[in-house]
């Protein structure tokens, strides 16, 4: 699968998604743009999820509208040390994916 890193996640994670094409918003050059645009970017470029540690984004965003699904991950922080231990639920689940949905990994 192909998956957009948001970039409020660290770059090192695209290295624990084995077998998966991770890139990050920095990478992309597309740090400060807002989730509507950032949404319709990444559907536009072909990613199949967009992965997220902003709990907001359902509250604020319509996944209806975009062939892309968004995984929140529930982690305390931002740090790797945080992400990391939901990362095997986070590869297990991508098979599952449906474009259009919220997923919420971890204790939420």
């Amino acid at each position: 699968m192909k998956l957009l890193l948001d970039e409020n996640l660290p770059h090192r994670l695209r290295l624990l998604l084995v077998g998966h094409e991770g890139l990050t918003v920095g990478f992309l050059r597309w740090k400060g743009i807002k989730n509507g645009e950032l949404l319709r970017r990444a559907a536009v470029e072909g990613f199949d999820a967009v992965v997220t540690n902003d709990r907001n984004m359902p509250a604020q965003q319509n996944p209806t509208s975009l062939p892309l699904a968004i995984v929140v991950l529930n982690a305390p922080s931002s740090e790797l040390e945080d992400i990391a231990p939901l990362v095997p639920e986070l590869l297990q689940k991508l098979g599952a994916f449906k474009p259009k949905t919220f997923i919420h990994i971890g204790a939420g």
